[in-house]
């Protein structure tokens, strides 16, 4: 296989976590919609993540939070978003670097990304989503793949498949 010198997992990385992005500034502007809810999972210990140190107790390596009734104070940026969530009736506010993220879905629509940690792969001196060692020794599989959000969630799709958008363009 040839040396990929563009860096294109580093850009479908890249272009993965915008579409993260866009959809929480659309939920900044409008609010959640319909039944849509997110499922955001990221690094608890990441450089920039700031959350309340009860919760990197109980979570030191991932956590999961979901925005779907009660949130507040969303705030996205180019580079992350804050939100304010309820934790045992106490509320807590979230600063997390879309870098730290490891997941996203949406089970209203059955639509999910799984990311490589964009940090760790940084310190390796790695680019962001590069080498498929960084994936491999993570547990993650060295590309990023929709998820189903029922069963199985955590597991590629067994066949992924290719499309040519070539085949839906008019002639």
């Amino acid at each position: 296989m040839a040396k990929d010198f563009i860096g294109y997992e580093a850009l479908t990385d890249r272009a993965l976590r915008g579409v993260v992005r866009e959809a929480l500034k659309r939920v900044q502007k409008q609010g959640l919609i319909g039944s849509h809810h997110f499922y955001l999972t990221f690094k608890t210990h990441d450089p920039g993540v700031e959350i309340p140190d009860f919760l990197k107790e109980r979570y030191p390596d991932e956590i999961t939070i979901v925005l779907q009734n009660q949130f507040s104070g969303l705030n996205v940026t180019e580079d992350s978003f804050e939100v304010t969530l309820s934790f045992q009736k106490l509320p807590a506010r979230l600063f997390v670097p879309f870098a730290a993220m490891t997941g996203f879905a949406d089970p209203s629509v059955q639509f999910g990304l799984q990311f490589k940690n964009a940090t760790a792969a940084q310190g390796q001196g790695q680019p962001a989503g590069s080498a498929k060692e960084t994936a491999k020794s993570a547990g993650v599989p060295a590309t990023l793949t929709p998820v189903e959000t029922e069963k199985g969630a955590d597991r590629p799709p067994a066949n992924p498949q290719i499309v040519s958008l070539d085949k839906f363009r008019k002639k």
